[in-house]
């Protein structure tokens, strides 16, 4: 498993150091019954978005060539075998219906832990939930959680702690287009049982960030992260990458801040996956992906050591790149 050191790259060392730059105060609008991030779609779709083109594929690409090459190698060194048993582990992954978020879910089944899948679509997730206990003769728990409604998450978060005592992972997996707003508040509510679990156990519980390459194209702008002239002035492509950095920015302050409380927080990059980021993909883009990225497997791997691997206990703080 490779690793890299986000506080080592260009980025401004106060951002990741200074609490009131990572966590910066956030606005919402109200909605009928729901408080909704400012800037993001009011429905909270992120399809609603236009869909990225080749050009900004390319830019990703182009500057992320050396670890493109280096890093998304074909052969794996880890594999979900590896995975130790996971009886008795309570991991909560969200977005865990499709993509990668699916294979993380599998693999955990699969190695006996008890899975709570935090989505905002029923129907889908009751889907997968039955095709998965099929596999693996295991079942997840489906939570209802929008990560673009501030009260929805809340919600989860209630629902959640009013039927479990304890939490070992959490795997920030959905895909939110703009914001990682939503995860940060979820991991804020959900903080007290992970450090009560840590405490109670003697033993060391886990935060995973997704992010990915698009946290190399654009640093945070905090003149962006509300519905500013600023912000609407901004590309998808680039409040999606901004989104990315944020993640792995939230996941050094949560290592500075807890990991004295027993708790190890992660972020990675997944690999450049054939995933259900192809929705907003041009279709000349979707067939480029196609034909250069990686199955959806794979990107399940790199999480998967972060959340489940003995020795990921030494990694807090770290940014974790595929594949094991």
């Amino acid at each position: 498993m490779l690793l890299l050191n986000p506080s080592n790259r260009a980025l401004t060392p106060s951002t990741l150091h200074t609490p009131t730059h990572a966590f910066p105060s956030t606005q919402s609008t109200t909605t009928g019954s729901s408080t909704k991030f400012s800037g993001l779609p009011v429905n909270g779709r992120e399809d609603e978005y236009q869909e990225m083109n080749i050009v900004e594929l390319l830019t990703l690409l182009n500057q992320s060539s050396i670890c493109f090459l280096l890093c998304d190698r074909p052969k794996a060194n880890s594999s979900v075998d590896d995975i130790p048993d996971l009886a008795g582990k309570v991991i909560i992954v969200t977005g865990g219906s499709t993509g990668i978020g699916r294979e993380i879910v599998k693999a955990l089944l699969s190695h006996n832990a008890k899975v709570y899948i935090l989505t905002r679509n029923r129907e889908k997730t009751e889907a997968t939930i039955a095709e998965l206990k099929e596999l693996t003769s295991n079942e997840a728990h489906f939570v209802k959680c929008d990560l673009s409604d501030l009260k929805s998450i809340k919600v989860a978060a209630d629902e959640f702690t009013s039927k479990e005592q304890e939490l070992h992972v959490l795997i920030n997996n959905a895909y939110i287009l703009a914001s990682n707003i939503g995860h940060f508040y979820l991991t804020k509510l959900l903080l007290p049982t992970l450090s009560s679990t840590s405490k109670n156990s003697g033993q060391k519980v886990r935060i995973v960030n997704m992010s990915s390459l698009g946290h190399m194209s654009h640093p945070l702008d905090f003149e962006t992260f509300t519905d500013t002239p600023k912000r609407r002035k901004r590309s998808p492509w680039y409040l999606y990458c901004q989104s990315k950095f944020g993640n792995i920015v939230h996941a050094v302050e949560l290592a500075r801040r807890y990991g004295g409380e027993g708790v190890v927080s992660t972020s990675l990059h997944p690999g450049m996956i054939r995933s259900e980021l192809g929705r907003h993909m041009t279709p000349v883009v979707q067939w480029f992906v196609d034909l250069i990225f990686f199955p959806t497997l794979l990107g399940a791997l790199t999480p998967l050591y972060a959340a489940t691997s003995p020795k990921a206990e030494s990694l807090n703080g770290k940014y974790l790149v595929p594949w094991g």
